[in-house]
């Protein structure tokens, strides 16, 4: 762990003064190289991609759940800046694709789940390490926008699985501390059918002291809504699209799709066959449904590339983006609503965090609760 600690970033803390975004056309050609080309568009597709292009070159995509972590854990070695056909993400197909920042999901097996997650901690930096002139490590949104106004993706730590801090909230801070900033509140105790335990309560609290967000995707309604009611931070559900057109149990019904928009929330649809359908049209088909019932500010956008997941054959790998964006604006969408889905929305969430995270500093210290003491014989 030594090189991860050496590597720490000193704004990684939430109270940490934000960048300003850089303003003008410099930080959108940062997002758009001289060799950016989608796929090749199909009959009458030109002026929406050529749009779209525009578009996602003045607000590229964050990306809110990436499995790159884990496929190339599994690599002997790889070159992400040159490509690498091995997987479906590297620095060319994300700046194809008009990618700005992605979440690189930290997995978390059972039974030794926190020792996995240090471990892909220490594996990010190292990835983002070896590929200077492409990535750069984040954790708010002030990082996101000066990485973006350098040419370089933003790589935000997280989801983890809320295994991954053993039921402490002492590991959970020195997570936090390593770079984690998204944890997905199932597979534990404290987080069930039944909603939050009175120490999920206290995990909710913590979270928003240190600015890690909670991830609810395929958490029960019960543990929805009660995380929507204690927290102070906004949440995501970084892998849901919308139960009504597909039955998923991680796509989310109307009614909390609509709590989620009212909170501030941010659903993030999921680019996959099994969630969303087998076609770009599918794709868009949820994202108009989740901007209907959850509002424009409500909605985002998850590859859920290197999961193992199939997805739309017109969106197999991050370079497609300008083809889904493209199909927006063939419905009707305004370029501004184009914008809150790609990079607007997130950056909102990750501020809300930086703020939240300030202010709960001011009046609350490191909580000192255990599992054992709030929850009793029910933790057993």
């Amino acid at each position: 762990m030594a090189d991860l600690q050496d590597d720490l970033h000193p704004g990684a803390e939430a109270g940490a003064a934000p960048f300003e975004e850089p303003p003008g056309p410099s930080s959108a050609e940062a997002v758009r190289p001289p060799e950016h080309r989608p796929a090749a568009p199909g009959p009458g597709d030109g002026e929406p991609l050529d749009r779209a292009l525009a578009v996602l070159a003045a607000h590229p995509v964050a990306d809110g759940h990436g499995g790159l972590l884990r496929a190339l854990a599994r690599l002997p070695w790889y070159d992400l800046e040159e490509g690498e056909s091995t997987v479906d993400t590297d620095v060319p197909r994300l700046r194809r694709g008009g990618v700005g920042a992605v979440f690189w999901a930290l997995h978390a097996p059972g039974g030794r789940a926190t020792g996995a997650v240090l471990e892909q901690l220490d594996l990010l930096r190292a990835v983002v390490r070896a590929h200077p002139e492409g990535l750069r490590a984040v954790h708010d949104a002030g990082e996101a926008a000066d990485a973006r106004g350098r040419g370089r993706i933003g790589v935000l730590p997280g989801p983890a699985g809320a295994a991954a801090i053993g039921d402490s909230l002492g590991i959970l801070r020195s997570l936090h501390a390593l770079g984690l900033r998204v944890l997905t509140l199932t597979g534990v105790s404290w987080a069930g059918e039944a909603g939050l335990t009175r120490f999920g309560e206290e995990v909710v609290r913590e979270m928003n002291r240190l600015g890690v967000l909670a991830d609810l995707s395929g958490a029960p309604a019960a543990t929805v809504r009660r995380t929507l009611a204690v927290s102070r931070t906004p949440v995501l559900c970084t892998r849901s699209a919308a139960r009504a057109l597909r039955p998923h149990p991680a796509n989310l019904p109307d009614d909390l799709l609509a709590a989620l928009g009212a909170a501030g929330g941010l659903c993030m649809v999921p680019l996959t066959a099994e969630q969303t359908g087998p076609t770009v049209r599918d794709v868009a088909d949820h994202l108009d449904h989740v901007r209907a019932v959850a509002g424009p500010g409500a909605v985002g956008l998850s590859g859920t590339y290197d999961t193992g997941a199939a997805h739309p054959l017109e969106l197999g790998d991050p370079s497609c983006y300008p083809r889904l964006v493209a199909e927006l604006l063939r419905r009707g969408w305004e370029e501004s609503d184009v914008a809150l889905l790609t990079w607007g929305n997130v950056q909102r969430v990750l501020r809300g965090a930086t703020f939240a995270a300030r202010a709960a500093r001011d009046r609350r210290e490191p909580s000192t609760a255990t599992i054992e003491a709030l929850d009793g014989a029910a933790s057993a």
